[in-house]
């Protein structure tokens, strides 16, 4: 699915089963929980933090899929809600990415 249609089918839903948007600053607070939501299933899968119930590893993963697209939901409400065009705003991110840190990223010897 393209970053666009993303946005125009959140959109359908947002109005139709969603109601309405929730403010931006109520969907930034939801954001920043959906994001603690990941880290701490990143932090027990792939970092030092154990799972309290053991049994939950088996299902973290599909966790975390779904986590991950509860903030791609949430930030894509925001970007419609502030006019943000997503494919726009990351084909520009890469072209400054690319300018800026080709050459860095070549010479960090961390990366080698």
């Amino acid at each position: 699915m393209e970053l666009a249609l993303a946005q125009k089918i959140v959109d359908e839903w947002i109005t139709t089963i969603g109601v309405r948007y929730y403010g931006e600053l109520t969907n930034t607070a939801i954001l920043m929980e959906e994001t603690g939501e990941v880290a701490r299933l990143m932090a027990r899968l792939y970092g030092e933090q154990s799972f309290k119930n053991p049994a939950d590893e088996n299902t973290a993963h599909d966790q975390l899929a779904d986590e991950f697209a509860d903030v791609l939901f949430v930030l894509i409400c925001l970007a419609n809600q502030t006019g943000v065009d997503l494919t726009d705003a990351l084909r520009r991110n890469l072209e400054k990415k690319t300018k800026r840190d080709t050459q860095r990223h070549r010479d960090n010897p961390k990366l080698k």
